[in-house]
């Protein structure tokens, strides 16, 4: 299963959008296939010192912010990313792999992201509870869990919960073994041995009333 991020603008919906898939170091490419309708400089003054050069051409006002919301964006993903890989020790499997938007400056930009992680339960209910909950903590370690990240810690939630009603079943039939086996008669050895004990007692006794 992933847990991981992505994000949508008006810029990105305007791409042809496709989702990489989960290796370790995926350069997918998302290339850019048609701009936002540009923004009519007419009536603004462009800031000279913002404008960067694509191809010996400066970007108008509009291909800037695009840019600027990517790079945004870009730090947004890479850091949800490893927001869950630091806190899934144990359950995380593998490094983050990015799917890639081209802007308008030429430049690659990563616009969502996924970690693989595991579901497995433990070979106990403790060690399924444990799993579980480091599974939710990665889920939910970014400030912005996505819905997929909420998806995953709903079905580690229910896995926990599964867990312990097992566990709980597993310490009642304990205690019911328990209480059975301080109920049950010693065994015939130790029985037999008190019963010749008891009547060597009541034939001294006969013996001094004689």
């Amino acid at each position: 299963m992933q847990i991981g991020s992505i994000y949508s603008d008006p810029y990105l919906r305007l791409q042809d959008k496709t989702t990489s898939s989960p290796q370790d170091t995926n350069t997918q490419e998302t290339p850019l296939q048609e701009d936002l309708a540009q923004n009519s400089t007419e009536d603004s003054i462009p800031n000279q010192e913002n404008l960067e050069a694509i191809n010996g051409e400066k970007l108008n006002e509009s291909q800037i912010q695009q840019v600027r919301e990517l790079e945004q964006i870009d730090r947004n993903v890479r850091a949800h990313e490893a927001a869950h890989i630091a806190a899934g020790s144990g359950v995380v499997t593998g490094g983050a792999s990015f799917s890639y938007t081209r802007g308008p400056d030429g430049k690659m930009y990563a616009t969502a992201g996924e970690v693989p992680i595991s579901m497995d339960k433990g070979n106990t209910p403790q060690e399924t509870i444990a799993n579980a909950r480091k599974i939710i903590a990665a889920a939910m370690a970014p400030s912005d869990p996505s819905p997929q990240d909420y998806k995953v810690a709903a079905s580690a939630m229910q896995m926990e919960i599964e867990a312990k009603i097992e566990l709980t079943q597993e310490q009642t039939k304990d205690k019911e073994v328990s209480n059975k086996n301080q109920d049950t008669p010693n065994n015939p050895n130790q029985e037999n041995s008190n019963t010749n004990r008891n009547a060597a007692i009541v034939s001294y006794m006969q013996n001094l009333n004689y």
